[in-house]
């Protein structure tokens, strides 16, 4: 991993594209229900440790693990871009294509950590992040979202409280409509490097 390659406009653009993929703000919803039925309280340090840790271990090794099925990154990225543009329509439409799996019993590590937090929405956004961006500027962009989820795992309450239901909707729509456009981009960088 070189650290000659930092880049705050890398850094920044990925931090936002994690953000709206994995989408904290608009899983705040199933969060609070997922909390209901443990007891009151996610283990928000465990559930960050796990999806982060999760993050990275598919940014170090994804690529081999691609090589092993014999894949390229930028197929990988343009498949990636098509689950990230269905995510991006679900946001915006409101319309769910996703189911997810509402088994709250195995605590904060399945399902928030995996699937809700590093799913496979996230871990293909990774992979197509790496066909664009370099890894250090991705690594930095994941260990700043870990940090975001932490503190929204434990406000859960407050924030839940002071955005109220019509202030989650606008959120999730506006980050709807930047992975819409992001996913475009990702798709149009890869799509010509196919077959090569």
């Amino acid at each position: 991993m070189n650290f000659d390659n930092l880049s705050a406009r890398e850094i920044l653009t990925i931090s936002f594209t994690l953000f709206a993929v994995i989408d904290m703000v608009g899983n705040i919803p199933v969060l609070a229900a997922l909390r209901g039925k443990m007891g009151g309280e996610i283990r928000s340090t465990q559930a960050t440790l796990a999806s982060g840790g999760l993050m990275i271990l598919f940014l170090l090794v994804g690529q081999q693990f691609l090589n092993i099925l014999g894949l390229d990154v930028q197929s990988f990225a343009v498949a990636g871009s098509i689950v990230i543009f269905i995510i991006g329509l679900e946001m915006v439409l409101g319309i769910e294509f996703f189911k997810q799996d509402g088994n709250p019993k195995s605590g904060s590590v399945v399902p928030i950590a995996f699937p809700l937090i590093a799913g496979s929405g996230t871990l293909t956004t990774i992979m197509s992040l790496k066909a664009n961006y370099n890894d250090v500027n991705i690594l930095i962009g994941i260990l700043i979202n870990c940090i975001f989820i932490y503190i929204v795992l434990k406000s859960l309450k407050w924030i839940e409280k002071m955005l109220g239901p019509n202030g989650m909707v606008v959120i999730r729509k506006f980050f709807g409509v930047i992975l819409l456009a992001i996913a475009v981009k990702i798709f149009g960088s890869n799509f010509t490097h196919l077959g090569k």
